[in-house]
């Protein structure tokens, strides 16, 4: 872990000023790893270009290996040595080759050009083998297998995971849309609903009560009519003469009448149920009766008669009566 921090520590302070394998430089020294830091990095970086970051890599996997084989008390990679070894080499090359094929314009201060003096070298050879494009793919495809290698990582089930989390990341901007929808929907249909009551309430609040007609009174027989009885309608019968009709009590008429709460609420249950067929009408006036209750409506401008009358059954249905005239 120190040699991966003091490696990173002198590449990240390197300054071209400074004293160096490559050239020689006049003044304080400016890398914190001192003149030492200075050559080393100065050689790091004309050898392996920016491709020299490697080597903190592998001593931070080096430390990791290192803390869980003492850990767990058995090595963390069982693999041998010298497939991680050739692993590591082989990326370390082919990283320094596509650094010089690729990144040649890179502009980073550096001793030599990008990939340094390794990365010319296998850049070039693969370039005259294979061309640029096809050199650059093969060092792409090496670089890959190489950090396989080196660390152990199955590209396979790195593919296998990137899969199971777009998957998973699918599945949950679906749900997410989908709810999102779902709220517009139900906000929409709440907003709707409200209109609706508020343009109830108001033309509820506006409206002229129902008018309730009562039915007519009883008529009360005279006084006349019951001191004038009928006489025997056979009085030369020879048997026994019939009982005279004033005798019998005339028949009590019962009617049974609505109260003005059960109208009203009849009458606005009409003009809903109108309301639910896109039909709009007014209840004005009820006249209840002992056998059938008559409703007056008054339809809005534009509705006929006819709508009207063809929803007969369904408003018995709704009002739960026989039939509707």
């Amino acid at each position: 872990m120190a040699i991966a921090a003091f490696v990173a520590l002198i590449l990240f302070t390197y300054a071209q000023s400074d004293p160096g394998w490559s050239h020689s430089g006049k003044g304080q020294v400016a890398n914190l790893g001192g003149t030492l830091g200075a050559y080393l990095a100065d050689i790091l970086l004309s050898l392996f270009g920016l491709s020299t970051w490697w080597w903190v890599v592998l001593g931070l996997y080096g430390s990791w290996w290192g803390y869980r084989r003492l850990e767990q008390g058995q090595p963390a990679d069982r693999r041998p040595l010298y497939i991680r070894s050739a692993g590591f080499v082989l990326l370390l090359l082919s990283s320094t080759g596509l650094e010089a094929q690729r990144l040649h314009s890179l502009q980073v201060a550096l001793p030599e050009h990008p990939g340094g003096i390794i990365g010319a070298i296998s850049g070039d050879a693969m370039t005259h083998l294979l061309g640029f494009t096809g050199g650059s793919l093969t060092l792409l495809i090496l670089m890959a297998v190489g950090f396989s290698l080196f660390t152990g990582i199955s590209w396979l089930a790195v593919a296998e995971k990137t899969g199971e989390y777009q998957e998973r990341f699918w599945a949950w901007a679906l749900l997410t849309w989908e709810n999102r929808r779902e709220r517009r929907v139900g906000q929409a249909a709440t907003q709707k609903r409200d209109e609706v009551v508020l343009e109830e309430k108001r033309r509820t609040e506006h409206r002229a009560p129902v008018v309730i007609e009562t039915p007519p009174p009883t008529i009360i027989q005279s006084e006349r009519v019951q001191v004038e009885k009928q006489v025997p309608l056979f009085s030369e019968m020879p048997d026994s003469p019939l009982p005279p009709l004033h005798l019998l009590d005339a028949a009590t008429v019962h009617v049974e009448s609505l109260s003005p709460e059960t109208l009203e609420f009849t009458s606005r249950l009409i003009e809903r149920k109108l309301a639910e067929f896109n039909v709009q009408a007014h209840v004005v006036a009820a006249l209840p009766g002992p056998v059938i209750t008559r409703y007056e409506i008054e339809p809005a401008s534009g509705v006929k008669g006819s709508q009207i009358v063809n929803l007969a059954k369904d408003l018995a249905r709704a009002l739960s009566v026989v039939s509707i005239r």
